[in-house]
C-alpha cells in the first residue's frame, strides 16, 4: 500500500508539473518513455510548428519571428524542347513530357504531404508554359484543376519579351529561339512574383521533388530566416558541380535535413517577394542578356545574401547521368522516378 501511495504522489506531481510547463511554455522530455509530456508528441514525430517555432532535438527551440505567410509555386515548362543547351539524352530516355509531367506530380504530392501547413499559409501553383503541344497543356490543366489549393496556368507570349532580349550573347553569338524562349518565361515569372504574397518557388520542368521537399523548404525558411534575422534563398538540389572544388561553406541545421552555404545555382531557387524586389534588376538581366555562364546575375546577389542548399537532395535535375548539373549525389534516381508517375 506505501509503495502505491508513493507512486500516486508521484503522478499527482508530474501531472502539476507538466501542467505549469504548458502555461509557461516550457518544454520537458520524458527519455525513459521517448516522449514529449507538454505537446503530447512522441520525441520521433515532426516537433515544428509552422508560424510558431521550430524545435530540434537535441537542440531545442527557436522561436519564429519571421512567420511564412504565402507559397507561390510558378513551374516553367516546354516540352517541345528536350534540353536547352544539350543534345545528348536524359536519364531513362523518354519524352520531354514525361519529365514535365512527373516534375509536376513529384511537386502537388510534396504539397500534399505539407497540407497542414496550408491552413496558416496561402499556396498557389502557377504553370507558365511555351508551345507545348494542345494534348500536354490540356492534361496539366486537368492535374492542377483539381487540387485543395488555387492553381493557375498561362500561355507564354513570347513577343511581349522578345524586344527586350539582346540577340548578341556574352559569347558574340546569336541568341537562339529556346533560349529567348527560357529568358521570356524567366521574365514572366518575375513579374508573376511581383504579385505574389511572399515566398516564390522559381522551378523547371525537369526537377523530381521528394515528398518532403515542400515542407522542408518552408519549415527551414521560418527557422534559419527568424535565426539569421534576414530573407535568404533556397535552392532544392544538391547538385554534383558543387563537389568540384574545396570550398569553405557554412552548415546550418534546418527542420530534416542540413543545409549548407553555396554561391551558384541554376534557374530553380526559392525566395521572398521583397528580395526579388530588392533585386529586380539582377534577376532581370538574365532575361534580357545571356551571360556566361547563364546564372550569372543570381550568383551576384548570392555574394551578398545567403543562398543555402540541402545535404541530401530534396530535388533531383534529371538530365544526362554525365552532366555535373544533374543527378544528386546518394540519391535513389530511380525511386524518385518511379514514385512520381502520373
Amino acid at each position: 500500500m506505501k509503495v502505491k501511495k508513493k507512486a500516486n504522489k508521484k503522478s499527482w506531481f508530474k501531472k502539476i508539473f507538466i501542467k505549469i510547463c504548458r502555461i509557461l511554455d516550457y518544454e520537458i522530455i520524458d527519455q525513459s518513455d521517448y516522449f514529449l509530456p507538454v505537446t503530447n508528441q512522441e520525441i520521433g514525430k515532426d516537433l515544428s510548428i509552422v508560424g510558431k517555432r521550430s524545435l530540434t532535438l537535441p537542440m531545442g527551440k527557436v522561436e519564429i519571428t519571421r512567420p511564412v505567410k504565402s507559397l507561390t509555386i510558378i513551374l516553367r515548362t516546354c516540352t517541345s524542347v528536350n534540353m536547352l543547351t544539350q543534345s545528348k539524352k536524359r536519364l531513362f530516355d523518354k519524352e520531354k513530357s514525361e519529365y514535365t509531367f512527373r516534375s509536376l506530380n513529384s511537386i502537388i504530392k510534396s504539397i500534399n504531404y505539407a497540407k497542414e501547413l496550408f491552413n496558416n499559409i496561402n499556396l498557389e501553383l502557377i504553370v507558365v508554359d511555351h508551345n507545348s503541344d494542345e494534348e500536354v497543356i490540356s492534361k496539366i490543366k486537368s492535374v492542377i484543376s483539381g487540387q485543395f489549393f488555387k492553381s493557375n496556368f498561362l500561355s507564354l507570349n513570347i513577343d511581349d519579351f522578345k524586344e527586350e532580349i539582346n540577340p548578341i550573347n556574352e559569347k558574340k553569338e546569336n541568341v537562339t529561339f529556346n533560349q529567348m524562349s527560357n529568358m521570356a518565361n524567366i521574365h514572366q515569372s518575375l513579374l508573376l512574383a511581383k504579385k505574389s504574397e511572399d515566398l516564390v518557388y522559381f522551378v523547371e520542368d525537369d526537377y523530381i521533388h521528394s515528398v518532403q521537399s515542400i515542407k522542408e523548404m518552408i519549415l527551414t525558411y521560418e527557422k534559419l530566416s527568424s535565426m539569421l534575422k534576414k530573407d535568404l534563398i533556397l535552392c532544392p538540389t544538391d547538385y554534383p558541380y558543387l563537389y568540384r572544388d574545396i570550398e569553405n561553406t557554412s552548415i546550418f541545421l534546418g527542420d530534416k535535413r542540413h543545409w549548407r552555404s553555396i554561391k551558384e545555382t541554376l534557374c530553380t531557387f526559392l525566395m521572398s517577394k521583397d528580395m526579388v524586389i530588392k533585386y529586380w534588376d539582377e534577376l532581370t538581366s538574365a532575361c534580357k542578356f545571356e551571360h556566361y555562364p547563364f546564372e550569372k546575375p543570381f550568383h551576384d546577389i548570392y555574394e551578398k545574401e545567403y543562398c543555402l542548399s540541402p545535404i541530401p537532395s530534396l530535388a533531383t535535375h534529371l538530365t544526362n547521368i554525365n552532366s555535373i548539373f544533374g543527378l544528386s549525389p546518394n540519391i535513389d534516381w530511380k525511386k524518385d522516378w518511379e514514385d512520381s508517375e502520373l
